[in-house]
């Protein structure tokens, strides 16, 4: 028996180009959150104390996002609910910044995160991330 028989391939995932395409996405948001993260701790260190807290939060958010955007990127359909935890919580704060108005920050971070929802459900699609809630009983490297 071959390694190519004894492995079977699971006829629902993604071709290969779009499973590139989609790991690329992922990989490019997490690389644009880490971008965040960089322009963040530069605006914690130079922040007011009335800010230092919200500043230092919103830095962590940054990095835990980049972690969560680089796991998908690495391992599209080992993740389950992580495609919907971030989805969701993009999409929260896409809502929330267009609610709240003119308000300084939010509707540019209301954009940035808009173009994150959209480059990460399409990622989400084109690496069929759904397929992580089903069991790798064929095909372990799924």
């Amino acid at each position: 028996m071959t390694a190519a028989t004894a492995t079977r391939v699971d006829p629902a995932a993604p071709a290969r180009r779009r499973d590139l395409a989609g790991r690329g996405l992922a990989a490019l948001a997490a690389l644009a959150t880490v971008v965040a993260f960089v322009n963040g701790i530069l605006l914690t260190i130079n922040a007011s104390d009335d800010r230092l807290f919200i500043e230092g939060w919103r830095v962590s958010s940054f990095g835990i996002f980049a972690a969560l955007f680089a796991l998908l990127a690495v391992r599209p359909r080992q993740a389950a609910g992580v495609w919907e935890i971030v989805l969701v919580g993009k999409a929260a704060l896409v809502v929330f910044g267009a609610l709240i108005g003119d308000v300084p920050e939010a509707r540019l971070s209301a954009v940035v995160d808009f173009g994150l929802v959209a480059v990460v459900a399409a990622a989400y699609v084109l690496c069929r991330g759904w397929l992580a809630w089903r069991p790798a009983i064929t095909d372990p490297t799924r």
